[in-house]
């Protein structure tokens, strides 16, 4: 059986997918840490979801850092004060 061959069971699988946040985010413990590294080195199905969890999480970063224009804060701003003068 090769690395990337998935030899987990489904169960297996799901306690793993649960913990990929935690790994990406570094709160796991390192045991835990080594125990999951482990898991995605043998099952491909988990390793695909832990590439995709870590580009999704590294675009919503990026994204997280850009501020709008100032006319468009403006903008959002006036609406923001329409709305609460209606309430």
């Amino acid at each position: 059986m090769s690395a990337h061959e998935h030899a987990a069971s489904p169960s297996d699988c799901a306690d793993f997918l649960e913990q990929i946040v935690f790994l990406i985010d570094n709160e796991l413990t390192a045991a835990d840490a080594d125990q999951v590294k482990q898991h995605l080195q043998s099952c491909n199905p988990c390793l695909e979801t832990y590439d995709q969890q870590r580009i999704v999480k590294a675009v919503v970063a990026r994204s997280c850092t850009e501020v709008a224009p100032g006319d468009l804060r403006s903008k959002i701003m006036v609406q923001i004060q329409e709305l609460r003068t209606r309430s």
